[in-house]
């Protein structure tokens, strides 16, 4: 092809995800305006500087002759943090590595009982300022416990029990040493249990089952166990290697047996050590913006030990430690292996689930903050822009036919923010219509908010957050719709049904009755009127008809313009009677010939 693009011999080109043109032609030493023409060539329009999707890179480096790999999120951020210096796979010494206490995580099906067992154990009324009693967001709390003549420390966290919140969950799970699933006695194994029991063997993490509600009348512990075995889960006294604890949460029993449960299988089936000194790393679990303090992150020291003052960074987000807290909101000035605290001091509010480590000094942490931002920024853009190609170019010219609901995302948590956004874009309705999420944040809703969502038609979703300052007089002044939710799915059902509802009506054909031509009158005033017998359902005028003869319709879109029994103009006629039927204009109507009535009716979407 005379567009000047080399070709490679399986030659390997790593391009990170949402790479555009311009640094795939970079990595082959090639001029961007060559690969326009091939992808051209291949009847795909990218520009040389868009973000291309894995798709479209894989397609013009087989086009090519190069194997394309996409480094994967983790792979580039790795490859990023060594410019820098950092390396997050170096090897520990054995000398350097400390005990540290397990990371647990709760789960189970909604309301078997997950917040009222953590309520138990750190005995702090959580459920109380629960909107729906579901938990909203991901926390995370250290407990104590005498075992052995020990004081050992087990970290909770506290995962929300909606289906809607996998996305956060499955994060959970990556933090985690052992899940605690809570399964109801009363209830039994639900969905969301085989959901929950799916993340935990996914990441290949033990299982300790606490069978909650024991002290229930119809509550049957035995049935859980019999019924999670068919899951590969099997208790000890079955022969298995699963311990499952009778207790009940609301009336605190068994919970020392649970957390002495907990503390069994992590001696038994986990090497539970930990670097203490060195560069610290680990997991924000949480994120929010407070009023007072900024931008506030939950987060889980995995390695070594953060100190009030270290320049961190957490996915897109950093800053130095200005205070931390643990989760009875009590400073403290440094934070070991597995000790969850609150980080104030970062410029931004990370999501759920970022990987947060220290830098050296705070032009380093904002320059691997910075480079992270951008990568994401890339890849979401691929994601979000479907592939324009030749054929789709003259659809997105017409694109002004389709309907689109564009929002834009506000909530107090990142997690929730992320976890809603994750069950909006699941949203099945039709091709017809789109959703948009223009703008996701945490935080309340300000008047930049409003502002995009005025200049863009978007209505601005508020999630557990309210208006700020003057924010609610320029939605009304711009007519920008607020709508503000406490209970994730009430947001999902209302926009699934604002969706249906900008569907464009479908109309279906009821047939309304048939009836069979006896005999031809001529009239000089109506022409042919046909003299006929209904056989079924009702003849009605002004409805719609066709004339059908031997099987077959001669005449479609004709209308019943006339409707008579004997010598009375009639409404409708029913089954079984005679009638007079003038179709208007159309008169080749022959004896034996059957005239079919319909009308169109509305379908309900579903």
């Amino acid at each position: 092809m005379g567009s000047g693009a080399p070709r490679g011999q399986g030659q390997v080109i790593r391009l990170p995800r949402g790479a555009s043109l311009s640094d795939f032609a970079d990595r082959i030493d090639a001029n961007p305006g060559s690969l326009v023409q091939e992808m051209f060539n291949l009847g795909d329009m990218v520009t040389a500087t868009q973000s291309c999707s894995d798709e479209t890179l894989l397609l013009l480096g087989e086009h090519l002759g190069f194997d394309v790999q996409i480094v994967s999120p983790e792979d580039e951020d790795r490859e990023l943090l060594k410019r820098f210096d950092i390396d997050l796979d170096a090897e520990i010494d054995e000398e350097r590595l400390v005990a540290r206490p397990p990371v647990v995580t709760v789960m189970g099906h909604v309301d078997h009982g997950k917040t009222k067992l953590l309520d138990a154990i750190r005995s702090a009324n959580v459920v109380a300022g629960e909107a729906g009693g579901i938990t909203q967001h991901i926390g995370a709390y250290q407990v104590h416990v005498e075992h052995d003549g020990n004081d050992r420390a087990i970290t909770f966290i506290d995962t929300p029990g909606h289906e809607a919140f996998t996305a956060m969950r499955a994060r959970g799970a990556q933090a985690t040493d052992i899940v605690v699933l809570v399964v109801a006695a009363d209830d039994g194994v639900m969905p969301q249990t085989i959901e929950a029991l799916n993340h935990a063997q996914a990441a290949e993490v033990p299982i300790v089952v606490a069978v909650n509600k024991i002290d229930k009348p119809d509550a049957n512990p035995d049935k859980v166990r019999q019924q999670l075995t068919e899951y590969g889960l099997v208790a000890e006294e079955y022969g298995g290697d699963t311990m499952f604890v009778n207790i009940s949460a609301k009336s605190r029993i068994n919970i020392d047996g649970l957390l002495e449960a907990v503390l069994l299988t992590a001696d038994a089936s986990l090497d539970l050590r930990a670097p203490a000194d060195g560069a610290p790393q680990g997991i924000a679990i949480e994120g929010h913006l407070d009023r007072g303090r900024g931008p506030v992150a939950t987060v889980l020291v995995q390695k070594g030990t953060l100190n009030v003052g270290d320049a961190i960074v957490a996915g897109g987000a950093y800053g130095r430690v200005r205070a931390m807290l643990d989760e009875h909101h009590k400073p403290v000035a440094s934070a070991g292996p597995a000790r969850p605290v609150l980080v104030l001091g970062l410029t931004a509010v990370p999501g759920a689930g970022d990987t947060f480590l220290v830098a050296d000094d705070d032009r380093t942490a904002r320059q691997i903050a910075e480079q992270r931002q951008a990568r994401r920024r890339a890849a979401q853009m691929a994601n979000s822009r479907g592939r324009a190609t030749l054929e789709t170019l003259m659809e997105q010219i017409k694109e002004g036919e389709k309907t689109s609901l564009t929002l834009i995302l506000k909530g107090d948590v990142s997690g929730s923010v992320e976890a809603l956004e994750d069950a909006l874009v699941k949203i099945e309705v039709s091709d017809e219509v789109q959703l948009k999420i223009i703008h996701r944040g945490v935080g309340a809703i300000t008047e930049s908010d409003i502002m995009l969502a005025s200049a863009s038609d978007a209505v601005v979703i508020g999630f557990n957050v309210r208006t700020e300052g003057k924010s609610r007089e320029l939605a009304e002044r711009e007519g920008v719709e607020i709508r503000y939710y406490t209970v994730i799915y009430q947001a999902i059902e209302e926009i699934e049904a604002a969706l249906k509802g900008m569907l464009k009506p479908e109309f279906e054909e009821v047939e309304l009755g048939t009836a069979e031509v006896r005999e031809v009158f001529k009239s000089s005033r109506f022409g042919s009127i046909a003299g006929s017998l209904v056989r079924s359902g009702l003849i009605r005028r002004n409805g719609k008809a066709r004339l059908i003869r031997d099987g077959a319709v001669v005449a479609d879109n004709l209308t019943v313009v006339g409707l008579r029994r004997f010598t009375d103009d009639a409404t409708e006629v029913r089954e079984g009677f005679e009638c007079g039927i003038n179709l208007g204009n159309y008169n080749d109507i022959n004896v034996g010939d059957v005239i079919e009535t319909f009308e169109m009716r509305e379908k309900p979407r579903s």
